[in-house]
């Protein structure tokens, strides 16, 4: 049974917008998606009804905030098949990973390993980088084939008993790629390193099964699945989690303190420090009730439907290249440039029709390097879009040709 993308577009307030006096088509759903007015709700009537600090008062508004917030987490981990108390909020994809090269730095000794790919997001670059400067370990990176799929051999290569951290993006946020993360875990684990997966891009648009993966972390943000800006989710192993050592220290995250030492508090709150993001939490519950609502199996095979007819759409205006695979491995994003056009010119001319995409590097200089470009324009789509829209922007591409010829 297909969407009923009419329908589902009633819930996003934003879409009735207009931008320089013209229906707004938003196409930059990989830097973040609209909220539908479940998810508003949910965060306003928390505010309106049972403001409070969680796992503080004995009172009534605080067990209600406490138990919406925690059932967060359930959902949460029900979505991507883990335990509950193998979820833990952040604020984004950025610090969980960013948590884990700390937590995780003690482990990495001189001359050890650290596995990326060239197509990696920045947060999931710099963070490993920067502890392997500190730690004196080595960053090994798995090669892209033209047509921007990981190379086989690269990988077999790149992944060796040197190995500690092996870190990719299960979809790459420029290219649209979708990887083989349960292939490359397995390669992974073969070589005794622990394997963590950037789903910024997958959770949102396709069924992510943790257990299937097998991996050790996983992270990814609220506000590309609908959710609200400032949460974010970092799953791990239990037994890895128990290990580790805190990110921040204070509020909940601790058990007991004396004036010589502190014991840490059970998972999750373990790596909860402070007051939590407690509206965003339950906005984020609220955002998966409405994903589950939906289907997401349903949401990436619109997904793919759409992105194969945009891609077809802008093969067929000559002076536009298109980086990255075929449809067979890439979903919900096109990255493309205008022959001779910066892409801050062509993002530039289709904002004038009332179209949002993203222009630039996309945090991913290292990427755009590897293919020798300075800049992509991207289009990037989601549940609420539409095939007229795809038609739109099309169409502004032609004019940001004309404009430039």
């Amino acid at each position: 049974m297909a969407l009923n993308v009419k329908k589902i577009r009633e819930d996003f307030p934003i879409l009735k917008v207009k931008v320089h006096g013209k229906p707004l088509v938003y196409l930059d759903n990989a830097a973040t998606s609209q909220k539908p007015k479940q998810v508003i709700g949910a965060m306003s009537y928390y505010y309106e009804n049972y403001n409070a600090n969680t796992h503080r008062g004995i009172h009534k508004l605080g067990e209600e905030a406490t138990e919406a917030y925690e059932k967060s987490h359930e959902k949460l981990a029900g979505f991507i098949n883990a335990d509950q108390d193998e979820i833990i909020f952040t604020k984004n994809t950025t610090e969980s990973i960013n948590l884990l090269a700390y937590s995780l730095s003690n482990e990495i000794k001189k001359d050890d390993e650290i596995v990326l790919t060239q197509m990696e997001h920045h947060s999931n670059l710099v963070a490993w980088q920067q502890m392997a400067k500190k730690r004196k370990a080595k960053l090994k990176f798995i090669e892209i084939n033209k047509d921007g799929t990981l190379n086989e051999e690269s990988v077999r290569k790149s992944i060796t008993k040197k190995a500690k951290i092996v870190s990719i993006a299960h979809v790459s946020n420029m290219l649209g790629t979708v990887n083989d993360v349960n292939k490359i875990c397995k390669i992974a684990h073969d070589n005794d390193s622990l394997f963590v997966v950037d789903a910024a891009q997958s959770v949102p648009h396709m069924k992510v099964d943790i257990k299937k993966i097998n991996c050790d972390f996983l992270a990814f943000s609220g506000h590309k699945m609908l959710g609200p800006t400032g949460i974010g989710v970092l799953y791990g192993k239990k037994h890895l989690l128990e290990k580790m050592e805190p990110f921040l220290y204070g509020g909940h995250m601790i058990k007991e303190v004396k004036f010589n030492g502190s014991k840490w508090n059970y998972l999750p709150w373990k790596f909860e420090a402070g007051t939590a993001n407690i509206a965003e939490g339950i906005g984020l519950g609220a955002a998966v009730d409405y994903l589950n609502k939906i289907g997401i199996d349903k949401i990436k095979s619109y997904d793919k439907e759409l992105t194969e007819y945009a891609m077809k759409k802008l093969e067929d205006i000559k002076e536009v290249e298109i980086y990255g695979p075929d449809i067979r491995n890439r979903i919900s994003v096109v990255s493309f440039n205008v022959k001779n056009v910066h892409a801050h010119d062509t993002s530039a001319v289709l904002d004038r029709e009332g179209i949002a995409i993203r222009a630039g590097h996309h945090c991913t200089m290292p990427l755009h390097s590897v293919l020798g470009i300075i800049a992509s324009a991207r289009a990037s789509f989601y549940l609420y879009n539409t095939k007229e829209e795809v038609d739109k922007l099309a169409e502004g591409i032609k004019k940001a040709v004309k404009v430039f010829k």
